[in-house]
């Protein structure tokens, strides 16, 4: 029987990409806890692992040619266990390319203008001394609405994001847009986003996925010692 897959794991929206797509795939795994705001992301092990101390990362022991693989980046991990798998990827090479597209799309665009709206709208404004940047603000909350305009009309097309069927794509978009009250967004002009996001959270991997170690999920508005390790270490 195969070893199950090392998982290394912080509850936040790059995080649950790993975790969702490892429940509803039906993988086993072994969570190892990556505590971002201790600073384990720069411990020697795990760089060798996450040269980029960036979790998620995953240990495959039975990797391509039956020998371990490591594998960091969210996006690489997704594309790596659809293949693995040959779930949530599509049944044609054209819902490949579209499940490729959104994907990028999504680690290219929503995850980093969200992340950025996260931080200039809730954390840098709480740092000792604050940080409460208007223009920052403004132009980080202005960019996530229209990536979400561009996800509604999308989703006016289709039922899931890369077309009729449910892929990674929607596992790698899922855990930034279900945090957009914190990003200042509003689903009123959204209605398709709003229906997906209701369909997905209904989903039980989701659910699973999105519960793994839920209860380390902190506020780090309220952590001056973890603030600096986020957000001000610079190796």
């Amino acid at each position: 029987m195969p070893k199950p897959i090392d998982l290394y794991f912080w509850p936040t929206p790059n995080g649950w990409k790993a975790t969702i797509a490892l429940e509803e795939m039906a993988l086993p795994y072994t969570l190892h806890l990556v505590d971002i705001g201790a600073g384990d992301q720069f411990k020697p092990a795990f760089l060798e692992i996450s040269p980029n101390n960036r979790m998620p990362a995953i240990v495959d022991h039975d990797g391509p040619d039956g020998a371990p693989i490591s594998i960091f980046e969210s996006g690489a991990i997704l594309q790596y266990l659809a293949r693995k798998t040959g779930k949530f990827y599509g049944e044609t090479r054209r819902d490949q390319i579209s499940v490729d597209q959104w994907l990028m799309w999504q680690m290219g665009g929503l995850g980093p203008m969200a992340g950025q709206a996260h931080h200039f709208l809730k954390y840098a404004p709480a740092m000792d001394p604050p940080n409460d940047l208007p223009y920052a603000k403004d132009r980080y909350r202005n960019e996530t609405a229209r990536l979400y305009g561009v996800l509604d009309r999308q989703l006016a097309l289709h039922e899931f994001v890369a077309g009729d069927f449910y892929s990674i794509a929607d596992m790698s978009i899922w855990g930034w847009a279900s945090l957009w009250e914190g990003q200042q967004q509003t689903l009123d002009d959204k209605p398709h986003l709003a229906r997906w996001l209701k369909v997905m959270t209904a989903r039980p991997g989701v659910q699973r996925g999105r519960a793994v170690a839920a209860e380390k999920r902190g506020d780090f508005r309220k952590d001056s010692a973890a603030q600096s390790v986020l957000f001000e270490r610079k190796s």
